[in-house]
Protein backbone atom coordinates (compact mmCIF):
# COMPACT_ATOMS: atom_id res chain seq x y z
CA UNK A 1 0.00 0.00 0.00
CA UNK A 2 3.18 2.42 0.14
CA UNK A 3 3.43 2.31 -3.09
CA UNK A 4 0.23 1.58 -4.38
CA UNK A 5 -0.19 5.09 -6.06
CA UNK A 6 3.25 4.64 -7.38
CA UNK A 7 2.96 1.44 -9.21
CA UNK A 8 -0.47 2.77 -10.55
CA UNK A 9 0.89 5.73 -11.94
CA UNK A 10 3.84 3.87 -13.99
CA UNK A 11 1.19 1.58 -15.38
CA UNK A 12 -0.33 4.47 -16.81
CA UNK A 13 -3.38 4.19 -15.26
CA UNK A 14 -5.87 7.17 -16.49
CA UNK A 15 -7.94 7.30 -13.79
CA UNK A 16 -9.45 10.99 -13.32
CA UNK A 17 -10.01 11.58 -9.73
CA UNK A 18 -12.59 14.42 -8.67
CA UNK A 19 -13.68 15.60 -5.10
CA UNK A 20 -16.53 17.71 -3.50
CA UNK A 21 -14.51 19.72 -1.77
CA UNK A 22 -10.13 19.53 -1.53
CA UNK A 23 -8.27 17.38 0.27
CA UNK A 24 -7.73 18.55 4.24
CA UNK A 25 -3.51 17.61 3.49
CA UNK A 26 -3.49 19.80 0.26
CA UNK A 27 -3.13 23.60 1.00
CA UNK A 28 -4.53 24.22 -2.58
CA UNK A 29 -8.19 24.36 -3.87
CA UNK A 30 -7.57 21.60 -6.61
CA UNK A 31 -10.78 19.13 -6.66
CA UNK A 32 -9.51 17.11 -9.61
CA UNK A 33 -6.52 15.06 -9.33
CA UNK A 34 -4.79 12.42 -11.99
CA UNK A 35 -3.25 9.41 -10.48
CA UNK A 36 0.70 10.61 -11.11
CA UNK A 37 -0.37 13.97 -8.62
CA UNK A 38 -1.76 11.42 -6.02
CA UNK A 39 0.83 9.34 -6.18
CA UNK A 40 3.15 12.47 -5.67
CA UNK A 41 0.92 13.70 -2.89
CA UNK A 42 1.79 10.35 -0.57
CA UNK A 43 4.88 11.14 -1.44
CA UNK A 44 4.95 14.31 -0.09
CA UNK A 45 3.33 13.42 3.10
CA UNK A 46 5.49 10.49 3.30
CA UNK A 47 8.23 13.11 4.12
CA UNK A 48 5.91 15.27 6.48
CA UNK A 49 5.45 11.93 8.42
CA UNK A 50 9.36 11.10 8.72
CA UNK A 51 10.08 14.71 9.45
CA UNK A 52 7.84 14.36 12.36
CA UNK A 53 9.32 11.34 13.83
CA UNK A 54 7.56 8.55 12.28
CA UNK A 55 9.65 5.19 11.70
CA UNK A 56 9.04 1.78 11.04
CA UNK A 57 7.03 -0.17 13.53
CA UNK A 58 5.17 3.00 14.89
CA UNK A 59 2.00 3.93 15.36
CA UNK A 60 0.36 6.97 13.30
CA UNK A 61 -3.14 8.15 14.45
CA UNK A 62 -5.39 9.87 12.10
CA UNK A 63 -8.14 12.03 13.13
CA UNK A 64 -9.49 14.68 10.99
CA UNK A 65 -12.76 15.66 8.85
CA UNK A 66 -14.44 12.87 6.59
CA UNK A 67 -12.14 12.93 3.07
CA UNK A 68 -10.25 10.06 1.24
CA UNK A 69 -7.26 11.99 1.93
CA UNK A 70 -7.92 9.24 5.44
CA UNK A 71 -6.49 6.73 3.18
CA UNK A 72 -3.60 8.92 1.68
CA UNK A 73 -2.02 9.70 4.62
CA UNK A 74 -2.22 5.82 5.74
CA UNK A 75 -0.56 5.33 2.77
CA UNK A 76 2.37 7.45 3.47
CA UNK A 77 2.57 5.89 6.93
CA UNK A 78 2.89 2.35 5.32
CA UNK A 79 5.44 3.66 2.89
CA UNK A 80 7.89 4.85 5.98
CA UNK A 81 7.10 1.61 7.66
CA UNK A 82 4.83 2.87 10.37
CA UNK A 83 1.41 1.22 11.16
CA UNK A 84 -1.51 3.98 10.64
CA UNK A 85 -4.60 3.66 12.68
CA UNK A 86 -7.19 5.73 11.38
CA UNK A 87 -9.74 6.98 14.13
CA UNK A 88 -13.06 8.91 13.06
CA UNK A 89 -13.00 12.58 14.08
CA UNK A 90 -16.82 11.99 14.81
CA UNK A 91 -16.26 10.07 17.76
CA UNK A 92 -16.63 11.71 21.30
CA UNK A 93 -13.25 13.46 23.43
CA UNK A 94 -13.67 10.87 25.58
CA UNK A 95 -13.78 7.79 23.15
CA UNK A 96 -10.72 9.18 21.23
CA UNK A 97 -8.91 9.55 24.24
CA UNK A 98 -9.75 5.90 25.29
CA UNK A 99 -8.67 4.38 21.58
CA UNK A 100 -5.36 6.56 21.52
CA UNK A 101 -4.59 5.02 25.03
CA UNK A 102 -4.50 1.79 23.82
CA UNK A 103 -2.04 2.73 20.99
CA UNK A 104 0.42 4.82 22.32
CA UNK A 105 1.22 6.40 18.99
CA UNK A 106 4.44 7.87 18.25
CA UNK A 107 2.35 10.49 15.64
CA UNK A 108 -1.04 11.87 15.93
CA UNK A 109 -2.22 13.79 12.82
CA UNK A 110 -5.31 15.76 13.31
CA UNK A 111 -6.47 19.12 12.92
CA UNK A 112 -6.95 22.26 15.21
CA UNK A 113 -10.81 22.13 15.40
CA UNK A 114 -10.14 17.89 16.84
CA UNK A 115 -7.81 19.18 19.44
CA UNK A 116 -10.12 22.20 20.73
CA UNK A 117 -13.49 20.04 20.87
CA UNK A 118 -11.27 17.29 22.93
CA UNK A 119 -10.52 20.10 25.29
CA UNK A 120 -13.65 21.05 25.79
CA UNK A 121 -14.61 17.64 26.44
CA UNK A 122 -11.93 17.24 29.32
CA UNK A 123 -9.52 14.96 27.08
CA UNK A 124 -6.05 16.69 26.01
CA UNK A 125 -5.56 14.19 22.84
CA UNK A 126 -1.78 15.61 21.82
CA UNK A 127 -0.87 14.02 25.22
CA UNK A 128 -1.70 10.87 24.81
CA UNK A 129 1.28 10.88 21.61
CA UNK A 130 4.62 11.64 21.41
CA UNK A 131 4.47 14.38 18.51
CA UNK A 132 1.34 15.94 17.34
CA UNK A 133 1.30 16.84 13.95
CA UNK A 134 -1.38 19.54 13.12
CA UNK A 135 -2.73 19.92 9.93
CA UNK A 136 -4.27 23.37 9.71
CA UNK A 137 -2.33 25.30 12.52
CA UNK A 138 -0.44 24.57 15.15
CA UNK A 139 -0.84 25.09 18.89
CA UNK A 140 2.03 25.03 22.11
CA UNK A 141 3.63 21.40 22.22
CA UNK A 142 2.76 20.29 18.92
CA UNK A 143 4.11 20.60 15.10
CA UNK A 144 2.77 22.93 12.53
CA UNK A 145 2.98 22.43 8.38
CA UNK A 146 5.47 24.89 7.88
CA UNK A 147 7.99 22.51 10.09
CA UNK A 148 7.95 19.54 8.30
CA UNK A 149 7.05 20.49 4.95
CA UNK A 150 9.71 19.62 2.02
CA UNK A 151 10.95 17.09 3.74
CA UNK A 152 12.18 14.38 0.86
CA UNK A 153 9.99 11.12 1.55
CA UNK A 154 12.56 7.75 2.63
CA UNK A 155 12.47 4.64 0.65
CA UNK A 156 9.78 2.43 0.75
CA UNK A 157 9.75 0.28 3.95
CA UNK A 158 8.56 -3.56 3.07
CA UNK A 159 7.20 -5.72 5.82
CA UNK A 160 6.07 -8.87 5.91
CA UNK A 161 3.03 -10.13 4.66
CA UNK A 162 1.46 -11.29 8.38
CA UNK A 163 2.68 -7.79 10.17
CA UNK A 164 0.26 -5.22 10.93
CA UNK A 165 -0.64 -3.29 8.13
CA UNK A 166 -3.04 -0.71 9.14
CA UNK A 167 -5.75 -0.05 12.63
CA UNK A 168 -9.24 0.50 12.06
CA UNK A 169 -11.73 0.97 14.52
CA UNK A 170 -15.55 -0.81 14.31
CA UNK A 171 -18.30 1.38 14.04
CA UNK A 172 -19.18 1.64 18.02
CA UNK A 173 -22.72 1.10 18.03
CA UNK A 174 -22.70 -0.02 21.70
CA UNK A 175 -19.98 1.92 23.30
CA UNK A 176 -16.31 2.16 22.65
CA UNK A 177 -15.33 1.08 19.67
CA UNK A 178 -12.79 -1.92 19.51
CA UNK A 179 -8.88 -1.15 17.43
CA UNK A 180 -8.68 -3.89 14.77
CA UNK A 181 -5.63 -5.04 13.24
CA UNK A 182 -5.40 -6.37 10.15
CA UNK A 183 -2.26 -7.37 7.98
CA UNK A 184 -1.08 -7.32 4.21
CA UNK A 185 -2.49 -11.10 4.08
CA UNK A 186 -6.16 -10.64 5.28
CA UNK A 187 -6.94 -6.77 4.10
CA UNK A 188 -5.04 -6.99 0.78
CA UNK A 189 -4.41 -10.66 -0.05
CA UNK A 190 -7.95 -12.07 1.23
CA UNK A 191 -10.21 -8.88 0.68
CA UNK A 192 -8.78 -6.06 -1.71
CA UNK A 193 -7.88 -9.05 -3.84
CA UNK A 194 -10.98 -10.73 -4.18
CA UNK A 195 -12.61 -7.47 -4.75
CA UNK A 196 -9.95 -6.83 -8.33
CA UNK A 197 -11.64 -9.78 -10.15
CA UNK A 198 -13.82 -8.22 -13.46
CA UNK A 199 -16.56 -10.32 -12.54
CA UNK A 200 -19.30 -10.61 -15.60
CA UNK A 201 -22.16 -7.90 -14.80
CA UNK A 202 -20.87 -6.63 -11.54
CA UNK A 203 -17.30 -6.34 -11.75
CA UNK A 204 -15.74 -2.98 -12.18
CA UNK A 205 -15.11 -1.82 -15.55
CA UNK A 206 -12.44 0.99 -17.32
CA UNK A 207 -15.52 2.58 -18.85
CA UNK A 208 -17.23 3.44 -15.19
CA UNK A 209 -17.71 6.46 -13.82
CA UNK A 210 -17.42 5.59 -9.80
CA UNK A 211 -19.03 7.41 -7.01
CA UNK A 212 -18.49 7.09 -3.40
CA UNK A 213 -19.55 8.29 -0.60
CA UNK A 214 -18.31 6.55 2.30
CA UNK A 215 -16.53 7.46 5.85
CA UNK A 216 -13.19 7.31 4.73
CA UNK A 217 -11.88 6.76 7.92
CA UNK A 218 -12.97 3.12 8.47
CA UNK A 219 -11.10 -0.25 7.35
CA UNK A 220 -13.80 -0.74 4.38
CA UNK A 221 -12.19 2.32 1.86
CA UNK A 222 -8.34 1.12 2.84
CA UNK A 223 -9.40 -1.82 1.08
CA UNK A 224 -11.54 -0.06 -1.37
CA UNK A 225 -8.49 2.15 -2.23
CA UNK A 226 -6.63 -0.57 -3.18
CA UNK A 227 -8.72 -2.63 -5.35
CA UNK A 228 -10.44 -0.05 -7.23
CA UNK A 229 -6.93 1.81 -8.38
CA UNK A 230 -6.13 -1.51 -9.48
CA UNK A 231 -9.25 -2.09 -11.76
CA UNK A 232 -8.45 1.57 -13.04
CA UNK A 233 -12.09 3.10 -14.03
CA UNK A 234 -12.64 6.01 -16.07
CA UNK A 235 -13.19 8.07 -13.06
CA UNK A 236 -13.64 8.21 -9.34
CA UNK A 237 -15.96 11.09 -7.66
CA UNK A 238 -15.14 11.50 -4.11
CA UNK A 239 -18.59 12.97 -1.32
CA UNK A 240 -17.84 13.39 1.86
CA UNK A 241 -21.09 15.08 2.85
CA UNK A 242 -24.52 13.42 3.36
CA UNK A 243 -25.95 16.62 2.54
CA UNK A 244 -28.07 15.59 -0.33
CA UNK A 245 -28.01 19.09 -1.90
CA UNK A 246 -24.16 19.61 -1.83
CA UNK A 247 -23.62 16.39 -2.84
CA UNK A 248 -25.94 17.01 -6.32
CA UNK A 249 -23.66 19.44 -8.40
CA UNK A 250 -20.86 16.65 -7.84
CA UNK A 251 -23.15 13.15 -8.82
CA UNK A 252 -24.67 15.63 -11.92
CA UNK A 253 -21.36 16.70 -13.15
CA UNK A 254 -20.13 13.29 -13.02
CA UNK A 255 -23.03 10.39 -12.90
CA UNK A 256 -21.81 7.25 -11.57
CA UNK A 257 -22.75 3.76 -13.37
CA UNK A 258 -21.20 2.21 -9.97
CA UNK A 259 -22.10 3.91 -6.91
CA UNK A 260 -21.26 2.88 -3.04
CA UNK A 261 -22.03 4.59 -0.27
CA UNK A 262 -23.07 4.70 3.27
CA UNK A 263 -26.61 3.52 4.04
CA UNK A 264 -27.36 6.73 5.73
CA UNK A 265 -26.29 8.76 2.81
CA UNK A 266 -28.49 6.46 0.59
CA UNK A 267 -31.45 7.30 2.64
CA UNK A 268 -30.17 11.30 3.17
CA UNK A 269 -29.70 11.23 -0.63
CA UNK A 270 -33.14 9.94 -1.69
CA UNK A 271 -34.75 13.18 -2.63
CA UNK A 272 -32.10 12.98 -5.60
CA UNK A 273 -33.98 9.70 -7.10
CA UNK A 274 -36.73 11.64 -7.94
CA UNK A 275 -37.20 13.12 -11.84
CA UNK A 276 -36.29 11.76 -15.56
CA UNK A 277 -33.16 13.55 -15.18
CA UNK A 278 -32.17 12.03 -11.55
CA UNK A 279 -28.20 12.00 -11.20
CA UNK A 280 -28.44 7.77 -10.81
CA UNK A 281 -30.12 7.93 -14.49
CA UNK A 282 -26.15 5.46 -15.59
CA UNK A 283 -25.93 3.39 -12.95
CA UNK A 284 -25.80 -0.23 -12.95
CA UNK A 285 -24.47 -1.21 -9.97
CA UNK A 286 -25.09 0.05 -6.51
CA UNK A 287 -22.68 -1.04 -3.87
CA UNK A 288 -23.64 -0.92 0.26
CA UNK A 289 -21.91 -2.38 3.19
CA UNK A 290 -21.85 -1.53 7.09
CA UNK A 291 -25.38 -1.57 7.78
CA UNK A 292 -28.69 -3.72 6.57
CA UNK A 293 -30.57 -1.73 3.62
CA UNK A 294 -34.08 -1.39 4.13
CA UNK A 295 -36.16 -2.50 0.75
CA UNK A 296 -38.11 0.91 -0.24
CA UNK A 297 -34.39 2.50 -0.21
CA UNK A 298 -33.26 -0.07 -2.26
CA UNK A 299 -36.37 0.00 -4.71
CA UNK A 300 -36.01 3.92 -4.84
CA UNK A 301 -32.23 3.45 -6.76
CA UNK A 302 -33.02 0.88 -8.96
CA UNK A 303 -36.25 3.03 -10.17
CA UNK A 304 -34.16 5.98 -10.87
CA UNK A 305 -31.51 3.96 -12.96
CA UNK A 306 -32.61 3.67 -16.49
CA UNK A 307 -29.93 0.80 -16.98
CA UNK A 308 -31.86 -1.81 -18.24
CA UNK A 309 -31.22 -3.91 -15.71
CA UNK A 310 -29.38 -2.47 -12.56
CA UNK A 311 -28.12 -4.56 -10.03
CA UNK A 312 -28.05 -3.82 -6.29
CA UNK A 313 -25.14 -5.60 -4.41
CA UNK A 314 -25.67 -5.98 -0.45
CA UNK A 315 -22.90 -7.29 1.39
CA UNK A 316 -22.57 -8.48 5.35
CA UNK A 317 -19.65 -8.88 7.39
CA UNK A 318 -17.41 -6.70 9.95
CA UNK A 319 -14.61 -4.81 10.63
CA UNK A 320 -12.53 -8.17 11.58
CA UNK A 321 -13.75 -10.04 8.94
CA UNK A 322 -14.46 -8.15 5.89
CA UNK A 323 -17.72 -9.27 3.46
CA UNK A 324 -18.95 -12.67 4.93
CA UNK A 325 -21.91 -12.73 2.36
CA UNK A 326 -23.42 -11.09 -0.59
CA UNK A 327 -26.88 -10.65 -1.76
CA UNK A 328 -27.97 -9.20 -5.01
CA UNK A 329 -31.30 -7.03 -5.77
CA UNK A 330 -32.97 -6.62 -9.21
CA UNK A 331 -35.70 -4.38 -9.15
CA UNK A 332 -38.20 -7.50 -9.64
CA UNK A 333 -36.79 -8.65 -5.96
CA UNK A 334 -36.38 -5.21 -4.69
CA UNK A 335 -40.33 -4.74 -5.37
CA UNK A 336 -41.28 -7.75 -3.77
CA UNK A 337 -39.42 -6.98 -0.77
CA UNK A 338 -40.98 -3.59 -0.72
CA UNK A 339 -44.37 -5.61 0.06
CA UNK A 340 -43.90 -5.74 3.58
CA UNK A 341 -42.23 -9.38 4.17
CA UNK A 342 -39.84 -7.80 6.20
CA UNK A 343 -36.83 -9.99 4.85
CA UNK A 344 -33.21 -9.80 6.02
CA UNK A 345 -32.21 -12.29 4.01
CA UNK A 346 -28.08 -11.39 3.74
CA UNK A 347 -27.49 -13.90 0.85
CA UNK A 348 -25.19 -16.79 1.13
CA UNK A 349 -21.63 -16.98 1.68
CA UNK A 350 -18.69 -15.50 -0.18
CA UNK A 351 -17.93 -18.67 -2.41
CA UNK A 352 -14.57 -20.36 -1.42
CA UNK A 353 -14.07 -17.75 1.06
CA UNK A 354 -15.93 -18.21 3.84
CA UNK A 355 -18.04 -20.40 6.07
CA UNK A 356 -21.00 -19.80 8.62
CA UNK A 357 -22.60 -22.18 10.77
CA UNK A 358 -25.38 -21.08 13.48
CA UNK A 359 -25.06 -22.45 16.94
CA UNK A 360 -27.13 -22.10 20.23
CA UNK A 361 -25.64 -19.37 22.09
CA UNK A 362 -25.29 -21.19 25.54
CA UNK A 363 -24.17 -24.42 24.36
CA UNK A 364 -22.45 -23.21 21.01
CA UNK A 365 -23.87 -26.42 19.78
CA UNK A 366 -24.67 -26.10 15.78
CA UNK A 367 -28.42 -25.85 14.71
CA UNK A 368 -30.62 -26.90 12.07
CA UNK A 369 -31.59 -24.87 9.23
CA UNK A 370 -34.67 -22.34 10.36
CA UNK A 371 -33.73 -22.28 14.00
CA UNK A 372 -32.33 -18.56 14.96
CA UNK A 373 -29.30 -18.18 17.36
CA UNK A 374 -25.42 -16.94 16.84
CA UNK A 375 -23.59 -16.52 13.53
CA UNK A 376 -20.33 -18.09 13.71
CA UNK A 377 -18.13 -17.16 10.66
CA UNK A 378 -14.60 -18.86 9.48
CA UNK A 379 -12.67 -16.97 7.21
CA UNK A 380 -9.01 -16.21 6.30
CA UNK A 381 -9.93 -12.85 6.28
CA UNK A 382 -10.57 -12.40 9.83
CA UNK A 383 -8.09 -9.87 11.27
CA UNK A 384 -5.22 -10.20 13.96
CA UNK A 385 -6.52 -9.06 16.91
CA UNK A 386 -7.92 -5.85 19.23
CA UNK A 387 -5.50 -3.47 20.26
CA UNK A 388 -5.30 -3.28 24.14
CA UNK A 389 -8.53 -5.96 24.52
CA UNK A 390 -7.42 -8.88 24.19
CA UNK A 391 -9.32 -10.87 26.40
CA UNK A 392 -12.55 -9.58 24.56
CA UNK A 393 -10.82 -10.71 21.21
CA UNK A 394 -10.40 -14.05 22.57
CA UNK A 395 -13.82 -14.34 24.22
CA UNK A 396 -15.24 -14.15 20.25
CA UNK A 397 -13.07 -16.40 18.99
CA UNK A 398 -13.93 -20.32 19.00
CA UNK A 399 -11.57 -22.30 17.75
CA UNK A 400 -11.23 -21.41 13.62
CA UNK A 401 -14.61 -19.68 13.98
CA UNK A 402 -15.59 -15.84 14.43
CA UNK A 403 -18.50 -14.73 16.63
CA UNK A 404 -20.05 -12.50 14.83
CA UNK A 405 -22.39 -11.04 18.01
CA UNK A 406 -25.65 -11.35 15.41
CA UNK A 407 -28.91 -13.47 15.47
CA UNK A 408 -29.75 -15.34 12.84
CA UNK A 409 -30.86 -18.62 10.75
CA UNK A 410 -29.53 -20.51 7.94
CA UNK A 411 -32.10 -21.04 5.39
CA UNK A 412 -32.49 -24.29 3.33
CA UNK A 413 -30.78 -22.77 0.35
CA UNK A 414 -27.90 -21.92 2.78
CA UNK A 415 -28.80 -18.00 2.95
CA UNK A 416 -28.52 -16.11 6.12
CA UNK A 417 -31.35 -14.52 7.45
CA UNK A 418 -30.60 -11.73 9.96
CA UNK A 419 -32.54 -10.79 12.80
CA UNK A 420 -30.98 -8.56 15.44
CA UNK A 421 -27.82 -8.47 16.65
CA UNK A 422 -27.62 -10.52 19.55
CA UNK A 423 -27.52 -7.03 22.01
CA UNK A 424 -30.19 -5.04 20.58
CA UNK A 425 -32.67 -8.95 20.35
CA UNK A 426 -36.29 -9.15 21.69
CA UNK A 427 -38.20 -12.38 22.43
CA UNK A 428 -41.44 -10.78 20.66
CA UNK A 429 -40.18 -10.14 17.48
CA UNK A 430 -37.21 -9.28 14.98
CA UNK A 431 -36.46 -5.85 15.17
CA UNK A 432 -35.03 -5.65 11.91
CA UNK A 433 -37.82 -7.27 9.84
CA UNK A 434 -40.48 -4.84 12.22
CA UNK A 435 -38.31 -1.86 10.95
CA UNK A 436 -38.64 -2.99 7.69
CA UNK A 437 -42.45 -3.80 7.36
CA UNK A 438 -42.89 -0.32 8.83
CA UNK A 439 -40.86 1.58 6.28
CA UNK A 440 -42.75 -0.01 3.66
CA UNK A 441 -45.57 1.14 5.23
CA UNK A 442 -44.86 4.72 6.45
CA UNK A 443 -43.98 6.74 2.67
CA UNK A 444 -43.25 9.44 4.69
CA UNK A 445 -40.12 7.99 6.96
CA UNK A 446 -36.85 8.41 6.73
CA UNK A 447 -35.91 5.07 8.77
CA UNK A 448 -37.68 2.93 11.74
CA UNK A 449 -35.75 2.14 14.61
CA UNK A 450 -37.17 -0.51 16.92
CA UNK A 451 -35.75 -0.62 20.28
CA UNK A 452 -36.04 -3.68 23.00
CA UNK A 453 -36.73 -2.29 25.80
CA UNK A 454 -37.12 -5.32 29.01
CA UNK A 455 -40.27 -5.90 30.67
CA UNK A 456 -42.18 -4.01 27.91
CA UNK A 457 -43.66 -3.65 24.57
CA UNK A 458 -40.27 -2.63 22.12
CA UNK A 459 -40.30 1.15 21.61
CA UNK A 460 -40.26 1.90 17.80
CA UNK A 461 -39.06 5.76 16.65
CA UNK A 462 -39.57 7.13 13.00
CA UNK A 463 -37.47 9.10 11.70
CA UNK A 464 -39.13 11.99 9.80
CA UNK A 465 -37.77 15.02 7.82
CA UNK A 466 -40.23 16.84 10.51
CA UNK A 467 -40.15 14.87 13.05
CA UNK A 468 -43.96 14.50 13.07
CA UNK A 469 -45.93 11.63 12.18
CA UNK A 470 -49.35 11.28 11.04
CA UNK A 471 -51.36 8.47 13.84
CA UNK A 472 -53.48 7.74 11.71
CA UNK A 473 -51.11 6.43 8.94
CA UNK A 474 -49.33 4.75 12.24
CA UNK A 475 -52.10 2.70 13.05
CA UNK A 476 -52.62 1.44 9.86
CA UNK A 477 -48.71 0.90 9.80
CA UNK A 478 -48.92 -1.73 12.68
CA UNK A 479 -51.87 -3.90 11.74
CA UNK A 480 -51.76 -7.40 12.55
CA UNK A 481 -47.47 -6.57 14.20
CA UNK A 482 -47.19 -7.90 17.84
CA UNK A 483 -47.70 -5.14 20.14
CA UNK A 484 -45.26 -2.05 20.18
CA UNK A 485 -45.20 1.16 22.30
CA UNK A 486 -46.58 4.80 21.37
CA UNK A 487 -44.23 5.75 18.16
CA UNK A 488 -41.55 8.53 19.12
CA UNK A 489 -41.18 10.72 16.14
CA UNK A 490 -37.57 12.69 15.76
CA UNK A 491 -35.76 14.43 12.90
CA UNK A 492 -32.46 12.75 11.42
CA UNK A 493 -30.53 15.00 13.22
CA UNK A 494 -31.88 14.23 16.57
CA UNK A 495 -30.95 10.15 16.18
CA UNK A 496 -27.41 9.57 17.92
CA UNK A 497 -25.11 7.82 15.00
CA UNK A 498 -21.53 6.55 14.74
CA UNK A 499 -19.46 7.80 12.10
CA UNK A 500 -20.97 5.72 9.69
CA UNK A 501 -24.67 6.71 9.83
CA UNK A 502 -25.70 3.68 12.39
CA UNK A 503 -27.83 4.14 15.61
CA UNK A 504 -26.65 4.26 18.53
CA UNK A 505 -29.17 1.92 20.25
CA UNK A 506 -28.34 1.97 23.45
CA UNK A 507 -28.07 5.76 23.80
CA UNK A 508 -31.29 6.35 21.81
CA UNK A 509 -32.77 4.42 24.26
CA UNK A 510 -31.13 5.88 27.15
CA UNK A 511 -32.50 9.60 26.34
CA UNK A 512 -36.24 7.84 25.54
CA UNK A 513 -36.30 6.34 28.57
CA UNK A 514 -33.45 6.64 30.99
CA UNK A 515 -32.55 3.10 30.72
CA UNK A 516 -29.81 0.81 28.63
CA UNK A 517 -30.27 -2.79 29.82
CA UNK A 518 -31.71 -4.79 26.85
CA UNK A 519 -32.81 -8.51 27.16
CA UNK A 520 -29.47 -9.37 25.18
CA UNK A 521 -26.10 -10.61 26.99
CA UNK A 522 -23.97 -7.85 24.85
CA UNK A 523 -20.90 -10.12 25.81
CA UNK A 524 -20.15 -10.17 22.10
CA UNK A 525 -20.26 -6.91 21.41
Amino acid sequence: MGVLFDECAEHRIGTRVYLDRPFDIDGGARTHYTIPQLAALVQEAAGWLAAAGAAPGDRVAIVKDNHWDYDLLACAAVRVGAVPAQLSAHLSGEALGTLLARLGPALLVTTADVLERGRKEGTDLAAAARVTLVLDGAAPGTLGMDEVRGHTAPGPHRRHDDEPLVINHTSGTTGVPKLVTHSTRTIIGKLARFESVRLPRIGLRRSDTLVNASAFSHGRTFCWTASTLCMAPAEISIITTQDPYLADPVLRAHPPTVLEALPASFVRFLPLTEGLDNPFRRVRTVISTYDAMHPPTVRAYLTASRHPRPVWVEGWGQTETGPLTFRFHTRQSAHKASGGAGSRNLGRPVPLKTRLRVVDPDTFRPLPRGEAGLVLARTAACALGYIGEEDRWSAKRHGMWWNTGDIGARNRDGSIELLDREVDRTPQLSCLRTEDVLEARLPQALECVVLADPDQDPLPVVVTADGLLDQAGWKEAVRGLPPLREPVALTWDEVPRTGTGKVRRRELLHRLTGRTDTYGSGRWT
